[in-house]
Parts: structure tokens; C-alpha cells; sequence
């Protein structure tokens, strides 16, 4: 004999296992919630966030699917209370990053990156997202949503002592990384040569890298260095790996595409064929080839930004530059992507980059998406007295364009014909 449905707020409330235990509190200390009317608590604050920012349900779908399961409420009324909800969402997600918190003597392998997003009509960046990434266990360690003037800055992170980052070319920031350095903080950074003033140990001339590749004759060489802003001085050491010969002239053919006089130096050219890593890690720590290897997995965080943008549509902001329900968006929408990860590690186990590897977490948040849209908007819970009622909050508004109709001629003779048929 199947077992009786689960209520609608049972249902909803396991989805919010992975929220805080004082999410609801801190609706009330950050002024999301501040009396009970259409809304009855902080849990249906949240009901109708992961409505409207996780499952992508317009302000009036919001309204029409509440009023369904309680009672009337407008597309107005669920507007005003998302709006002050952006400070409690900064803080609940903060709270659910691991941020400096790690085991004694462990290391973290975190990859950090940025993401555009941009609203309807926009020519260019709107806002950017910031991630960063456990390489291992897969799991965000930090998330923050800046407007355009941001740029990709390590200054954003969260990072401890021990951290080991990997970096793209955007964070080729010498008083950035001198900074990190002095806080035990080491980077694996794709070196942008002309970027790093970087020099040979005990000399104050600039390291001319491009003669030392042009006279090299192996396809691996490590060449230690020094990093100096100011007082300080950071050691380092750049590892260049010579691509294969079959990827080489791609490698410069795009290098020429990607100049704008079409003919781009030499030095760029020879610096396209390489793969050139500067870190902070010392070779008896990290080889070489470990090093590169690890570089290569940075692309992890790409991924992560895929399925935020392909699955949960992060980057299709619906309201105009500037809307506060940008923000409440964004925030929930990462705050909805946060409860899914965890939601797939709880249930299937983490998914990581050990050994055996044999499922990509696209798949798992797919299904689990799927799984919140049931949850959320609990259809086998509407309740039929409120059909009504749920039409007349869905209808449009009074406005100049009528809503188009059959001739009154057409709709008298389809009157007939049901009749007809009847």
C-alpha cells in the first residue's frame, strides 16, 4: 500500500536541510521578514525566493502559485517582500562557504575565476560573479557578486594560511600576489610575461624569458625567480613546458588571429607555443610536471560556471539596470545552486576529483534541479477552492493593448458547433 503524500510544507522544508539552522532568525535580524500577514514566516520568504530566483518563476507565477497553496497575494505584494531580502541572502550564503575553516596542516587546492553577466538589452558586463572553488572535493568556497567596475582580483577570496591557488592570466597582479605570499599563501598563475616583473635570485635586471626559450633546446625547463614590490621580496619560480609540435602552429596561427595589426611579435608568437606557470610552490614540493598538471584542472571552475549559466540559466537577468531584483536574483539564484550541491553531496556522496572518477556533477544537478522544481512549487498541493482566486492574480493588468479576441460573428458560430457536437 503506497504511503500517504508528504504536506506541502514537509516537503519544502527538506529541501532546506542545508540552510543554516538559524536562517530563519536571521530573516528577522536583517529585516527580510518583518511581520507576519500574506507571508506567514521566514520559511515562506523563502519558499518564494527559490520560486522566483531558483526556478525562474516570473513575480505574477510567483503570486498565482501561492495563492493556489494559502491565500491571495499579489505580483506587487511578493515584489516588495524580495526586495528586502538581498542582505539576509549576502549572509545566509556566506555562512555556507567554508571560508577559512580547514583541518590542521591540510592544504586546500582552491581555483578561483569571474564570470559576465549581463541584463536584457545590455551592451557589455552588467555585474560579475566571482568563484572560487575547491579543486578536490568540487565545492565552492566562496561566491561574491560585484557590478562591472570589479576586475578579477585574489583580494576578493577568502584564503588562509597553507592555500594553494590556481589562476588565469586576469590575476597577473605582482602587489596582489606579493601581498598573498607573505600570508603562507602560494599561486599557481598562467604567467603573462610582460606582466611580472620578475628577475633572476640576486639580480636587479628584468628576467628576459623570451632569449632564454629562443636559446632552449628541451621542452621543460624551470627557472627560478624573484618577485619584488617594495620592501618585500617573494620567491618564485617559472615553469615553461613546449607544447606539442602538432599543437604549435595552432597555437600561433590563434595568437595571430587574436592581434589586432594581424602581425603580432615574435616574442608573442614564441610565447604562445608554451605553456608558461609561475608559482610560489618550490619544486621539492610541487614539480614541474605536477604543477602544469594541476594548472590544467583549473578548468574545473569553467565548468562550474557552465552549469550555473546552461542549467540554472544564472546569466538571464530579467529585470533593468540597476533593479534591486538583480541582486535578489543573483543571490538566490547562487544560494539555489549552493542548497543543490549540497543537496547532491548529501544524498550521492561528494563528487570529486579522486581516483575512480565516473560522473560529472552536470547530471546530478540536472536531476536534482528537477527535483527542487517539484518541490517547490508543490502542484499536488494546490488547492482547488482557490482556482479563482488564482485567475483573477494571474490577469493582466488594465493597459491600451487589448488582449486579442475572436470576432463576435466566430465566436457565436463555435458556440453552435459545440452545441452541435454536444
Amino acid at each position: 500500500m503506497p504511503t500517504p503524500a508528504a504536506s506541502a510544507q514537509q516537503t519544502f522544508e527538506d529541501l532546506l536541510r542545508d540552510l543554516p539552522p538559524d536562517f530563519q532568525d536571521m530573516a528577522i535580524e536583517f529585516r527580510a521578514f518583518t511581520r507576519s500577514r500574506k507571508v506567514k514566516s521566514p520559511q515562506e520568504l523563502m519558499w518564494l525566493v527559490l520560486m522566483y530566483s531558483g526556478i525562474d518563476q516570473t513575480l505574477r507565477d510567483v503570486a498565482g502559485n501561492l495563492t493556489l497553496l494559502r491565500e491571495r497575494i499579489t505580483d506587487t505584494a511578493v515584489q516588495k517582500r524580495l526586495l528586502a531580502c538581498v542582505p539576509w541572502l549576502k549572509a545566509l550564503l556566506q555562512k555556507m562557504w567554508p571560508g577559512l575553516d580547514k583541518l590542521p596542516d591540510s592544504v586546500r587546492l582552491i581555483v578561483v575565476d569571474g564570470s559576465s553577466v549581463s541584463v536584457p538589452g545590455a551592451v557589455g558586463t552588467s555585474y560579475r560573479l566571482h568563484l572560487a572553488m575547491d579543486l578536490v572535493s568540487l565545492t565552492f568556497i566562496h561566491v561574491e557578486v560585484t557590478d562591472q567596475r570589479v576586475g578579477e582580483s585574489l583580494s576578493l577570496y577568502p584564503l588562509g594560511q597553507g592555500d594553494i591557488v590556481l589562476l588565469d592570466r586576469g590575476y597577473n597582479h605582482p602587489k596582489v600576489v606579493a601581498l598573498h605570499a607573505l600570508k603562507d599563501v602560494s599561486v599557481v598563475l598562467r604567467l603573462s610575461p610582460h606582466a611580472m616583473p620578475l628577475c633572476r635570485p640576486g639580480r636587479d635586471d628584468k628576467l628576459d624569458l623570451y632569449e632564454l626559450l629562443k636559446h632552449n633546446s628541451s621542452d621543460m625547463l624551470t627557472v627560478p625567480v624573484e618577485l619584488t614590490q617594495g620592501q618585500t621580496t617573494v620567491k618564485g619560480w617559472i615553469h615553461c613546458r613546449h607544447l606539442p609540435p602538432e599543437r604549435r602552429e595552432e597555437a600561433r596561427r590563434k595568437c595571430r588571429a587574436g592581434s589586432k595589426s594581424g602581425a603580432p611579435k615574435q616574442s608573442t608568437l614564441l610565447f604562445a607555443e608554451w605553456l608558461l606557470i609561475f608559482t610560489t610552490v618550490p619544486p621539492e614540493r610541487l614539480d614541474a610536471q605536477t604543477i602544469c598538471v594541476l594548472y590544467s584542472l583549473r578548468w574545473q571552475v569553467e565548468l562550474a560556471f557552465k552549469r550555473l549559466k546552461s542549467l540554472l540559466d544564472i546569466d538571464k537577468l530579467r529585470s533593468k539596470e540597476g533593479s534591486v531584483l538583480n541582486a535578489v536574483w543573483l543571490y538566490g539564484k547562487l544560494l539555489y545552486a549552493t542548497l543543490l550541491v549540497k543537496r547532491s553531496h548529501r544524498l550521492f556522496g561528494a563528487d570529486n576529483l579522486g581516483a575512480g572518477r565516473d560522473i560529472t556533477p552536470w547530471r546530478l544537478w540536472r536531476m536534482l534541479d528537477n527535483e527542487a522544481t517539484a518541490l517547490i512549487t508543490s502542484i499536488p498541493h494546490w488547492q482547488p477552492s482557490q482556482h479563482k482566486v488564482a485567475l483573477e492574480v494571474l490577469k493582466e493588468r488594465p493597459r491600451k493593448r487589448k488582449l486579442q479576441t475572436l470576432p463576435l460573428s466566430v465566436a457565436r458560430m463555435m458556440t453552435n458547433w459545440t452545441g452541435v457536437l454536444a
